[in-house]
């Protein structure tokens, strides 16, 4: 148990090294806290294929996702938008009276079957999905997007609000101006963070930056600084700063053959501005990811 806290302390020290006066945000590492009780969970909601996030203390009021933008082909990289996104269709089968819980069910075009369970706990939400393929044919559905919108959280427009966004590269929480950004690709905008392991010829078609993240990890700070959202996605096919104030991170399927079933599990993070309580909840939620 020594080592995943000395390594915890290490990711709050280097947080604390990139505070200074060039910062909008404050990095807080502060005393380790206990988790708020569930019923200080936040509440969710979804309608036309927009997830809502609700908490009284969440800045803005409420976060919205876009639940799921797209599945997506193989080969996306350098081809047009159009011809890598697969038609789906979402329903709701189920929504708690508490606001607590959602089932939903998305058909995705050659009979793929997608099942999720979104569940809100003490400090975010979280995801289980489950894909099975009843049709007679490969469905070359790779990854899919959750995209999540934080104009409001964060405060910010297109033109600043990565300065609020963050990633882990090299062990250390980095602001996403700080990242070693590219600029050419088949659309202009935003940034792809693609892992080690993924192929780099089927990721979203926008500036795909050479660093490579250290974890799954996408968040972003609130405008006064006092939050913090981010979120996670295993297995996870990138990480993406969009082009309509939104942060993803993007879930893999890798293609389902006739009859196959594949699984991914997320959460989306939501908590006061306390680096080692999100490294902490991540490394519990995740620990092949974390290690």
């Amino acid at each position: 148990m020594k080592r995943p806290f000395r390594r915890l302390r290490f990711f709050a020290f280097q947080a604390l090294l990139l505070q200074g006066p060039g910062c909008t945000f404050n990095l807080q590492v502060g005393p380790e806290e206990e988790p708020p009780s569930a019923a200080r969970a936040p509440q969710i909601s979804w309608e036309k294929n927009m997830l809502s996030i609700c908490h009284p203390e969440m800045p803005g009021g409420c976060v919205e996702v876009w639940y799921l933008e797209a599945f997506c082909r193989s080969g996306s990289t350098g081809r047009d938008w159009g011809e890598t996104t697969i038609p789906h269709t979402t329903e709701l089968l189920e929504a708690a009276p508490d606001k607590k819980s959602i089932r939903l069910r998305t058909t995705v075009e050659g009979g793929v079957e997608v099942l999720h369970s979104i569940r809100a706990v003490s400090d975010g939400v979280e995801f289980q999905v489950a894909a099975a393929n009843r049709g007679a044919q490969h469905v070359d559905a790779v990854w899919a997007q959750p995209c999540i919108r934080v104009a409001g959280f964060t405060g910010g427009t297109q033109e600043n609000y990565l300065e609020r966004c963050f990633i882990f590269v090299d062990g250390k929480l980095t602001p996403l101006p700080k990242t070693r950004r590219a600029e050419e690709a088949r659309y202009r905008g935003g940034q792809v963070y693609a892992p080690a392991g993924i192929d780099r010829r089927d990721v979203n078609p926008r500036p795909l930056s050479p660093d490579l993240p250290s974890n799954g990890l996408i968040g972003c700070f609130s405008a006064a600084g006092s939050h913090l959202l981010a979120t996670a996605w295993e297995p996870y096919q990138e990480l993406f700063q969009g082009v309509i104030v939104c942060i993803h991170s993007d879930f893999r399927l890798g293609g389902l053959r006739p009859g196959e079933t594949k699984k991914a599990r997320g959460k989306i993070y939501f908590m006061k501005n306390d680096v080692r309580r999100l490294l902490a909840a991540y490394q519990k939620d995740f620990p092949e990811q974390a290690r």
